[in-house]
This record gives C-alpha cells, structure tokens and sequence, in this order.
C-alpha cells in the first residue's frame, strides 16, 4: 500500500445495512460468473483487489476475527502450538472442536480467542492460520473458482463485499 493511500475504517453497521439491501443481486452475480466462467476474470481481479486494500483498513473492522472461525490444519496445529509452547494435544483440548460434519478443527469461541478487541490485532499473527493468513481470498489464479468462498464470505467481509461489487461494475469488460 502507497504511502498517499490512506484505507477508509470500517463501519460494520452500514456494511451490514449494504450487505442486506445487495445480497440477492450479488449472489446471483456470482452465481452466474460460476455458470458462465468469463475469460477476463482471472486478469482483472488482481488490480480489483489493489483498489480494495486501499478503500478497506481490515484493522478497523476484524469482523471475520469476530464472526467466523477458521479451519486449523496439521501444519497450522504444530506450528501455533509450538509458538504457544505446548503440545498440539493440549492446544486441542483448550482452544478447538473438531467438526465432525467437515472433519476440521476450528476455535470453540468467537470472537477468536487470539483477537486482542481492542487494537482488532491478531496476538499470533506471525504464527496465524493459513486459514488467516490468506482471508479473504480476493485473488486466486483461478478466481471462477472461488466464487463460491465469495458468496460465504460477502457477509462477513466489506473487502469481499467491496470486490464483488468492483467486479459487478466491470462485469461489462469480463463479460463479451
């Protein structure tokens, strides 16, 4: 991010107001990129999502950190637990539930435990989640693949939100 970027804070209240008059024109939006799979897509989301880190401060938001848990691979489960100085066994038991449904381990509490809610700033943050560290997925080489993740996560994430709509904006340029 430039230095003369300065990322708008967050308000969550008027996210949510936006995300509930929009949700079923950018659902089926995305629904249709899914069905039809436009060409352009993959080169336009990069720069897309360029323009939503300099609209979006996550600092100010941390609503996926708030609403959401992610999933705790085996190499994520070594990793944190070791940073944390205890065994994966014991990080298990005092911070996860397995999710039987999806076969994942994910936080028993939300918000996230590791949130520090006053500065929205991760505690583990060098020893995140891949999970985490990749949130939102905004830019996939394949981004038709990834809709699906969008539809999920345009009502927790304004950045999401802010991308599918710059999407749908441009959808006359990957849409031909």
């Amino acid at each position: 991010m430039s230095a003369s970027t300065n990322p708008k804070a967050v308000n969550l209240r008027k996210f949510r107001k936006q995300y509930q008059s929009e949700k079923i024109k950018l659902r089926r939006f995305l629904t249709k990129i899914e069905n039809e799979r436009p060409r352009g897509l993959d080169k336009l989301t990069p720069s897309l999502e360029k323009q939503v880190w300099e609209e979006v401060d996550c600092l100010t938001c941390a609503n996926c950190c708030k609403t959401m848990s992610p999933t705790f691979t085996n190499a994520d489960l070594k990793r944190i637990s070791a940073h944390m100085g205890m065994s994966v066994d014991a990080f298990k038991e005092k911070w996860l539930f397995f999710d039987k449904k999806d076969k994942d381990w994910m936080n028993v509490t939300q918000p996230c435990q590791f949130l520090d809610k006053k500065s929205n700033m991760c505690s583990i943050y060098e020893v995140r989640p891949a999970d985490c560290a990749g949130f939102p997925h905004l830019s996939k080489k394949k981004a038709v693949d990834y809709m699906h993740v969008h539809k999920q996560n345009i009502q927790y994430c304004p950045a999401t939100l802010k991308m599918v709509e710059k999407m749908k904006a441009a959808s006359g340029d990957i849409f031909k």
